[in-house]
């Protein structure tokens, strides 16, 4: 009986990382749906994590094309909801909505 191989472990970590940092840029995206409170500072920091590791390993084409795509629409979502909790803001101290 000869001894297992050892796992080749050192892409795996990677693809893990990536798929960790897109389930929380997912996760993030879907909890500013839900209009939940100071969770844009929550994505825009889950995206900047999401930037840096891509930017980290640059055989990693894949992740930097999904983070092209999903940026616009991360930095368009939490605008709208800093726009929105501004005007929340002015109607609720008495300005006209």
């Amino acid at each position: 009986m000869t001894p297992p191989k050892p796992a080749d472990r050192s892409r795996k970590p990677h693809r893990n990382q990536g798929e960790q940092l897109k389930d929380e840029v997912y996760r993030q995206m879907f909890r500013l749906e839900e209009s939940r409170p100071g969770v844009e500072m929550a994505l825009a920091l889950a995206l900047l994590r999401a930037w840096l590791a891509a930017d980290s390993k640059p055989e990693n084409g894949e992740e930097r094309d999904w983070l092209r795509k999903v940026s616009p629409i991360c930095l368009q979502m939490i605008e709208t909801a800093l726009k929105r909790e501004v005007a929340t803001i002015s109607c609720a101290r008495g300005h006209s909505c």
